[in-house]
């Protein structure tokens, strides 16, 4: 049986903005935010696309990452994006 991934995720939403969370389920998670099944905040944001994210080994670990991102300036958060997507 696969183990189950813990995510933190950045999302670049439609007005430019951005929304962090985690999920043990990216592609569902995602396709929830794009039907509006998401977040409040993405509801109206959408389409929505993902920007960044990071693997967890426990849900706690996702989570203590989710807030540590949230408090985050918007430049911090779009050098981490920025490293994330030139690491490829």
């Amino acid at each position: 049986m696969k183990k189950k991934q813990n995510i933190t995720y950045i999302l670049r939403c439609s007005d430019g903005t951005l929304y962090t969370g985690w999920t043990n389920n990216l592609d569902k998670r995602l396709k929830e935010h794009n039907a509006g099944r998401g977040a409040r905040y993405t509801k109206g944001r959408r389409p929505v696309k993902l920007a960044y994210q990071e693997i967890h080994d426990t849900k706690q670990e996702a989570m203590r990452r989710e807030a540590q991102i949230k408090k985050m300036t918007r430049k911090e958060k779009e050098k981490l994006i920025g490293e994330y997507q030139n690491s490829f």
